[in-house]
């Protein structure tokens, strides 16, 4: 378990990131308190993504023209 403080996060967020994402676990410190924790995510957590709504999307018609002009004329 590493720490780092919120000036650091800042600073350095991609490399903390990329760090959790391999596995480690990092305490936000606040002040010399711990507030928070970054960590990987589980393989649990990723399976509950929503599911890829392209297929349900490209069901819908194609309607021609600018949606902004429909919706000025509905106005």
């Amino acid at each position: 378990m590493r720490k780092a403080s919120v000036r650091e996060l800042h600073i350095r967020t991609s490399e903390l990131v990329r760090e959790a994402a391999d596995g480690a676990v990092i305490v936000i410190e606040k002040r010399g308190e711990a507030v928070a924790e970054l960590r990987p995510l589980t393989k649990k957590r990723i399976r509950n993504r929503p599911p890829d709504l392209t297929e349900l999307w490209n069901r819908f018609p194609s309607v021609p023209g600018d949606s902004g002009r429909f919706l000025e004329e509905d106005r």
